[in-house]
C-alpha cells in the first residue's frame, strides 16, 4: 500500500526528467521586424540546442501584446509555451486595461532576456533640430503633434507620457501593432516623432532617413555615443528603462523553469546571438527568476503615479 501511494508523487518528477518532450513556442506579441521579434529569433536557436527541442517563434500581435500574454497565460503549465514579454505588458497594461488575466498572477518569471534603448527620432523634413525645438513646437500647439508607439503601455508609449509630464506639453499618441509599422509611418511623415526602439530605426538613422534627437535614458548609448540624453537636452532625470523578459504560465513546475532559465543563460552568452542583438541596439541580460520578479515590482511602483496622472484607462 505504501508503494502504491508513492506512485502518484513520483510521476510528475519522472515527467519533468523528460522536459521538454516536444518543440517549444516562444510567443511574441508584436509583428515581425520589431525589437521583440528580433530578440526572440536571436535567442531561440541556441535555447533549442540546449533544450534538445526546437524553440519556435510565433507572432501574435494586437492590443499592445495583451493578446499574446493571454494566450500564454491560458496555455498548459508544462513549460512548452513561453512569452517574450515587454516591460509595458507586465507592468503598465494591468494598470490601464481591464484584462481577463493578470500577468503577475497568471505568469511566472523565467529570466530577463535583453535590455534595449529607445531613440527619439523624427522624419528629416521636420524642422526641429533639438529637444528644445520639439518642446517649443509642442507647447505652441497643444495636441497637434503626434508620436508613434508599438502599442499601448509599451516603452515608447511610456516615454511619450513622461515627455508630456516633464516638458509640460500635450502630444497625441498613435498606437501601432509593432515597431516596424511605426517606422513605416515615420518614414512616410504620418507621425511627427517616436521614442522608437533602436532595433527598429538604427538603419534608417544611419542612412539619413530619420533624424535622431536624443536617448531617453540616463546615460548615452555606446552604440550611438554622439546622441545626447534627454537629461542633457533639458529634461533632467528623464529615464525610461526598457527590457524584455521570458515568462511562463503560472503553475509551470520549478524543474522546468530551472531548465529554461539555464538554457537562456547559455543562449544569452552565445557570441552569435550577442552579435545579432548588438547590431540591433539590444544587450543580452540574464537574470534569476527572483531578480525578474523584483524588477517587475520596482517598475510598477515607479509608473503607477504617472499612469494615474495621465488618466489612461482602456475599457
Amino acid at each position: 500500500m505504501l508503494g502504491a501511494a508513492a506512485l502518484p508523487l513520483a510521476a510528475p518528477a519522472l515527467a519533468q526528467e523528460g522536459f521538454p518532450a516536444r518543440p517549444l513556442r516562444l510567443i511574441v506579441g508584436f509583428t515581425p521586424g520589431g525589437a521583440t521579434d528580433i530578440s526572440a529569433r536571436a535567442i531561440a536557436p541556441k535555447m533549442g540546442e540546449v533544450l534538445g527541442q526546437p524553440v519556435l517563434v510565433e507572432n501574435r500581435p494586437g492590443a499592445g501584446s495583451n493578446i499574446a500574454t493571454e494566450v500564454v497565460a491560458r496555455s498548459p503549465a508544462d513549460g512548452h509555451t513561453l512569452l517574450l514579454a515587454t516591460l509595458g505588458a507586465l507592468v503598465v497594461s494591468p494598470m490601464v486595461i481591464r484584462l481577463p488575466i493578470d500577468p503577475v498572477r497568471d505568469l511566472v518569471p523565467v529570466s530577463v532576456a535583453v535590455d534595449l534603448f529607445n531613440i527619439l527620432v523624427m522624419p528629416p523634413d521636420r524642422p526641429w533640430r533639438s529637444v528644445a525645438d520639439l518642446v517649443a513646437a509642442a507647447r505652441a500647439a497643444p495636441g497637434s503633434l503626434s508620436y508613434g508607439t508599438s502599442g499601448i503601455a509599451g516603452g515608447p508609449h511610456l516615454a511619450g507620457l513622461l515627455f508630456d509630464r516633464t516638458a509640460g506639453t500635450q502630444t497625441t499618441a498613435v498606437h501601432y501593432r509593432g515597431g516596424g509599422l511605426v517606422v513605416t509611418d515615420l518614414l512616410a511623415g504620418r507621425v511627427d516623432f517616436s521614442f522608437a526602439t533602436a532595433a527598429s530605426v538604427l538603419t534608417q538613422i544611419r542612412e539619413g532617413k530619420l533624424r535622431a534627437l536624443a536617448i531617453p535614458h540616463l546615460e548615452r548609448s555606446r552604440l550611438m555615443p554622439d546622441v545626447p540624453t534627454m537629461a542633457e537636452s533639458g529634461l533632467p532625470g528623464f529615464d525610461v528603462p526598457s527590457w524584455y523578459a521570458v515568462m511562463a504560465p503560472r503553475g509551470t513546475p520549478d524543474a522546468a523553469i530551472a531548465r529554461l532559465n539555464a538554457a537562456m543563460r547559455v543562449a544569452l552568452n552565445d557570441p552569435e546571438a550577442t552579435t545579432v542583438l548588438n547590431r540591433n541596439g539590444l544587450e543580452p541580460r540574464w537574470s534569476t527568476p527572483d531578480q525578474l520578479t523584483e524588477a517587475i515590482m520596482a517598475e510598477r511602483t515607479k509608473w503607477l503615479p504617472i499612469i494615474r496622472e495621465s488618466n489612461i484607462r482602456i475599457e
